[in-house]
């Protein structure tokens, strides 16, 4: 028999707990820790007015999940110029009724939106260690097919455009605006080559909408020209550890823009969305809490504003409350 002394006994305890506790929190509490982060980018013309833009991702709405849809539709009260969604809104066959609850008063806004990978199929449960594989070596897992097309015609049918390979140009506050999508990079749907080209010369504005950030898709936004282009897909690493960041993208992003704002080439700004949801079958987050932004751009000659995040698990109770 293999004897334990007290001092080992005491820390493989102390460590257990510790594990334990962490769990505890990741599942029950920070996944549902919603939160607003502000965001300002200078990417406007010289003495434009700030346009607001209201970025949601990655919701992976169950049917009973009451909280985040009331979160989400208070988010109203901040009256964004436009509403920007870019996928996974789905993690149910059943689920269309509860992003449309989610989003029923943004849905009056103008809106723009993309699918990821669980807007077309559900999750499954998978060994996490493969989140932590190279990419190029991953098979797709694939789960039931989702009611994608469903919630595509409701989103239309309230005046959101599907930017799916598709060039729109829309005039958002002051600005001749190009918006343009892809569909999902992770599952291999894009197709650049369908919306290729430069903006024309009145186009003041120009944004571009992804699921996954690939970095080919990146660079191809840059060479057209784009301002900013939206992403969402990475939940923000989902895990990360304080200090260090993200451990994953869960793409071939590298872990240092796993959410938030970053310069993409010479002058082209990538805002990765951390999200709002996580698989059912990994309910949990840590030092990352689920998220949506609220993006400002402004001229190009105005400096940044730090940029700060606010965080509340309660609807907004009114404008002046957002700062």
């Amino acid at each position: 028999m293999v004897k334990l002394n007290g001092g080992v006994v005491r820390t493989t305890a102390g460590v257990t707990a510790a594990a334990v506790g962490t769990f505890v929190y990741a599942a029950g509490i920070e996944r549902r820790h919603w939160t607003l982060r502000n965001v300002t980018l200078p990417v406007l013309p010289s003495g434009a007015n700030p346009l607001r833009i209201l970025h949601i991702s990655d919701l992976h709405m169950l049917p009973g999940q009451r909280s985040k849809q009331r979160w989400v539709a208070a988010l109203d009260e901040l009256e964004p110029d436009l509403v920007v969604n870019t996928g996974d809104n789905l993690a149910h066959p059943k689920a269309v009724p509860a992003v449309l609850a989610a989003l029923g008063p943004l849905l009056s806004r103008p809106g723009v939106f993309v699918f990821g990978s669980n807007d077309y199929y559900g999750p499954k449960p998978k060994n996490p260690a493969r989140y932590l594989m190279p990419q190029g070596r991953k098979k797709r897992i694939h789960g039931v097919r989702l009611p994608w097309r469903d919630l595509r015609a409701a989103l239309i049918e309230r005046g959101w455009l599907d930017l799916t390979h598709s060039r729109q140009t829309l005039r958002i506050g002051e600005q001749r605006t190009l918006l343009a999508g892809v569909d999902d990079p992770h599952l291999r749907r894009d197709r650049y080559e369908r919306i290729k080209g430069q903006a024309s010369a009145d186009t003041t504005l120009r944004i571009g909408l992804t699921h996954s950030p690939e970095p080919w898709v990146l660079d191809n936004f840059a060479a057209d020209g784009y301002d900013v282009v939206f992403a969402g897909h990475t939940h923000g690493g989902q895990l990360r550890v304080p200090g260090f960041g993200a451990l994953v993208t869960n793409c071939n992003l590298d872990r240092t823009r796993a959410r938030g704002a970053s310069r993409w080439g010479a002058r082209m700004w990538l805002h990765v969305s951390a999200g709002l949801g996580t698989s059912p079958y990994a309910p949990v987050r840590f030092a990352c809490p689920p998220e949506a932004s609220l993006v400002t751009l402004v001229p190009q000659d105005t400096a940044p504003a730090p940029r700060g995040r606010r965080r509340t698990s309660a609807p907004f109770k009114a404008r002046s409350d957002v700062r």
